[in-house]
């Protein structure tokens, strides 16, 4: 299996929202992840395939209420367990 990525416009991001979702979430967030940090905060983490996406990902969050803290676009690299980033 090859690691390019069939789309050079998808990326993998990191959202952190100040309070908690329910897993359940994840379906609605166009699959990401949802992860409860300790500090009372959501991460949604995964890939997302362009911007366009990204803003869509950013309206349900806003929709939703809760504040946003952080967007981080992630290499590889720097992919990291929330409970690491808290």
């Amino acid at each position: 299996m090859s690691n390019i990525n069939p789309n050079p416009e998808t990326a993998y991001y990191q959202i952190r929202l100040k309070g908690h979702l329910d897993g359940q979430w994840g379906c609605w967030f166009d699959g990401l992840t949802v992860e409860l940090a300790e500090n009372g905060q959501t991460v949604l983490s995964g890939p997302v395939a362009d911007q366009a996406a990204l803003y869509g990902l950013l309206r349900k969050a806003r929709d939703l209420g809760l504040p946003l803290l952080s967007v981080c676009c992630l290499d590889d690299g720097t992919r990291t367990n929330a409970d690491e980033r808290g």
